[in-house]
């Protein structure tokens, strides 16, 4: 092996590792088909602006820590920039700026008048009081204010933070404005001016884009097999909303580790049970697995609700699955994207997925402006009626180019954007 090529490994792994580098080929390899102005693209590749706020937080125990935050806007060409704050130890600002972007083509997937924005602290809420939590989120707003507001950047829950979290965030905003603001946050505790339906909404666009993948393939509703990586609020409600539609939920798991049972449990049970217990780990009559077990276990429908890259090149070739509904951000790689795509495996992107959360976010976010409220059931008739277009909209695509349907869902996103960007022009 040369020299160069030797030196090309480390950096290919790198790029693989990357949720940037991943988010960029995979905007790339959509572009190819749009014949896109390569200006326009490199454009769409950048994001608008991007803040790293470092700042301290008084501990419980009269010590003050520094932490490191960040929030970025990739686009606000369609609308205000939308986008969650996560709280983990390993948020890093490609990984942000990868969320961001992804966000951009979800809410241009669904129609939604927004741009694509996320944010992140490096923390680990687990060993964190809820003092300490609320201290960091209020200073954490408080550092994110300067870009924050109802017509320009609305935040709402994703990995570790909550409508608790967002209370704090609304109520820290509305304090430096001197009046209630419910519009500048979604996600919120309904007391609050928060949507009936949002808790669930993202677990159930992901149950009704499964259930339209499952009509597309053939694959009967009625005792198909599913098995969910990540129960928390995406994937448990994905679980127990598909065990309504006739379902078999037949494996979980969560940071812990995972359960297994081919006959099948209760998914409403497993989650109580996790409520009480920390973990799924240990319910009763099902045999301990990993993660990386459960995702290759035979089912009609696999559900990676955890974190990214958790389908890769590696194993991918042993995915048994024969539909995969994405429930988190960015679980397959570009590489096992190919894999999966060749073993007949159809994959429903995240951008389609889970693109409920953001949709219900949108209806907060309507409600909260206009101080009107919708009742649970307008609210999950028109997140079916959206995300049933969406799929459709996308299955035509990937019909039509014959690609896969993450390809397709990022033709209609890009195409969107590019074609409102234009529309807008360069300032001045």
């Amino acid at each position: 092996m040369s020299q160069t090529m030797l030196a090309a490994e480390p950096k290919k792994r790198q790029e693989e590792s990357n949720a940037y580098a991943i988010a960029v080929r995979q905007l790339e390899a959509a572009a190819h088909y749009l014949n896109l102005d390569r200006s326009l693209l490199e454009v769409l590749k950048h994001p608008r602006r991007e803040l790293t706020v470092n700042f301290p937080v008084k501990m419980d125990d009269g010590s003050v820590k520094i932490f490191t935050g960040y929030r970025v806007h990739h686009s606000t060409t369609r609308g205000p920039s939308k986008g969650g704050i996560r709280y983990h130890p390993d948020v890093t600002l490609d990984e942000v700026r990868a969320l961001a972007m992804w966000m951009t083509w979800k809410c241009a997937v669904v129609g939604i008048p927004y741009g694509g924005a996320k944010g992140g602290v490096v923390c680990n809420p687990k060993v964190m009081s809820r003092n300490e939590l609320e201290n960091l989120t209020r200073r954490y707003a408080t550092e994110i204010a300067i870009l924050m507001s109802p017509e320009g950047d609305i935040p709402a829950p994703d990995v570790n933070t909550n409508p608790q979290v967002m209370a704090w965030i609304m109520d820290t905003y509305s304090m430096h404005r001197g009046y209630s603001t419910p519009a500048v946050v979604t996600g919120k505790p309904v007391e609050i001016g928060g949507s009936l339906g949002r808790t669930e909404a993202t677990g159930r666009g992901v149950m009704f884009t499964a259930r339209e993948a499952m009509k597309y393939r053939n694959v009967p509703l009625e005792g198909a097999t599913v098995a969910v990586q990540g129960y928390g609020n995406v994937g448990s409600i994905a679980a127990y909303l598909m065990q309504d539609k006739g379902c078999k939920i037949i494996a979980a798991s969560d940071s812990q580790g995972g359960i297994y049972n081919p006959k099948g449990f209760d998914a409403r049970d497993v989650l109580r049970f996790k409520g009480e217990n920390g973990s799924v780990v240990g319910y009763p009559g099902a045999d301990r697995i990993t993660n990386e077990e459960l995702l290759e276990l035979p089912c009609d429908v696999l559900v990676p609700s955890a974190l990214e890259k958790v389908i890769t090149a590696e194993n991918a070739p042993r995915i048994r699955a024969k539909i995969i509904a994405e429930g988190a951000n960015g679980p397959t790689t570009p590489e096992a994207d190919e894999i999966l795509y060749d073993r007949g495996i159809f994959v429903v992107p995240d951008v389609l997925a889970n693109a409920g959360g953001v949709t219900v976010s949108y209806f907060e976010w309507v409600q909260g402006l206009q101080f009107f409220f919708w009742s649970e059931k307008e609210i999950n008739v028109q997140l079916r009626e959206i995300m049933v277009r969406s799929f459709n909209d996308v299955v035509r695509i990937a019909e039509e180019k014959k690609v896969d349907m993450r390809v397709a869902a990022y033709i209609l996103a890009i195409d969107r954007v590019a074609k409102a960007t234009v529309i807008r022009g360069i300032y001045p």
